[in-house]
């Protein structure tokens, strides 16, 4: 439904198109964050966040910075929020690919590369 994305110019563009952000309230002084704006294309953000969710219940078997990433915020915010933020790092991490027309190579963590030297 995207083809290569040349239609977003950017990574955050496409994560707001698929309604990967959070819906804004404001009044003065007042600003909160609600929950994900639900825009785009549903078949696609759905598929998304069920990838998500796997991810998400499988990082902690996993070492390289993505995954590490994904369980630090896990157990700091929890399985849900912790699904929907990898949702939208995959959305854009999609967009990137797209545009490089590449594959995904996982980047070990700093800490794994440190021990090896």
């Amino acid at each position: 439904s995207i083809d290569k994305g040349q239609a977003f110019k950017s990574a955050k563009d496409f994560s707001v198109w698929l309604g990967l952000t959070p819906r804004q309230y404001a009044s003065g002084e007042t600003n909160r964050l609600g929950t994900i704006t639900k825009r785009g294309d549903k078949y696609l953000r759905k598929q998304l966040i069920h990838g998500a969710r796997t991810v998400v219940n499988h990082a902690h078997k996993k070492d390289d910075d993505l995954n590490l990433w994904v369980t630090a915020i896990k157990q700091r915010r929890g399985v849900n929020k912790a699904a929907v933020a990898m949702t939208h790092r995959l959305a854009r991490l999609m967009w990137i690919l797209l545009q490089k027309n590449e594959h995904y190579r996982p980047i070990r963590s700093c800490n794994q590369v440190q021990g090896n030297v």
